[in-house]
């Protein structure tokens, strides 16, 4: 197995390269995620490696982050937790989606998400990046009205989660779907591939619950949810400055 994962490794640098590109910088672990996402096959990832280059050109700043003053909109809601880390050691992203309101102007929101998720896998690094940290996240959709459903920004998120964050999501726990979400969920889900429906789990059950109480781990799961952990606003969670 590690023969072939360096033979991929080895034709997705060279695939890049003739894309006009480089994996100069990126480790094998960072590599391997785009392999993972594109089934071991070093085109396909190498296409969707310098499409990640290209888009995080485009969408970071040269600081490498999206600063709270930009999104400081977003922020306000206080609708997105950081806590953690997860009995795997990973950081726990908890969104509350009551607080949310949809937006005509979708790029706000898509840099409150890059936002959320750079600053997610920042929180996870220890010492020096490794390369494959993952996020878990809990949606909580309790109380949530018509006016809180926004199927062009879950769509949006996941989007962004597939295409520029392969193999960052290790688990998606959605609490307390009421009746009005199923349909939206359903359409939503004709937009994720297969392995990001894997790591979706609804909590509908004791026994569910009791899942995710010993997968995140009761230190690190909010009061809220069955756990001892206080909430923490993400703007209130500060990180020395990292760059994903």
């Amino acid at each position: 197995m590690e023969e072939s994962q360096e033979l991929a490794l080895t034709q997705l640098r060279k695939s890049v390269e003739k894309l006009s590109s480089s994996t100069e910088g990126y480790e094998k672990p960072t590599l391997m995620r785009f392999l993972i996402a594109r089934s071991m096959n070093p085109n396909k990832a190498a296409k969707m490696f310098v499409d990640w280059q290209k888009w995080r050109a485009s969408m970071i700043p040269p600081s490498g982050f999206i600063p709270d003053s930009e999104v400081k909109d977003e922020l306000e809601t206080r609708k997105m937790f950081l806590q953690g880390p997860t009995k795997s050691g990973q950081p726990l992203v908890v969104c509350k989606v009551s607080k949310h309101l949809t937006s005509k102007d979708q790029l706000p929101f898509k840099k409150f998400l890059v936002h959320v998720l750079d600053k997610s896998i920042a929180s996870a690094i220890q010492g020096k990046e490794v390369g494959d940290e993952k996020v878990a996240c809990l949606i909580d959709l309790q109380n949530i009205t018509y006016k809180n459903l926004d199927a062009r920004g879950t769509i949006t998120g996941f989007q962004i989660l597939q295409a520029y964050y392969p193999e960052r999501l290790s688990k998606c726990y959605i609490l307390h779907m009421p009746g009005i979400f199923v349909t939206l969920w359903r359409f939503v889900c004709r937009f994720l591939d297969k392995a990001t429906k894997e790591k979706i789990v609804i909590v509908t059950d004791a026994e569910e619950q009791q899942r995710l109480e010993e997968e995140v781990g009761l230190d690190a799961l909010p009061e809220e949810y069955g756990g001892r952990a206080k909430l923490t606003a993400f703007q209130d969670v500060l990180l020395p400055l990292a760059a994903p």
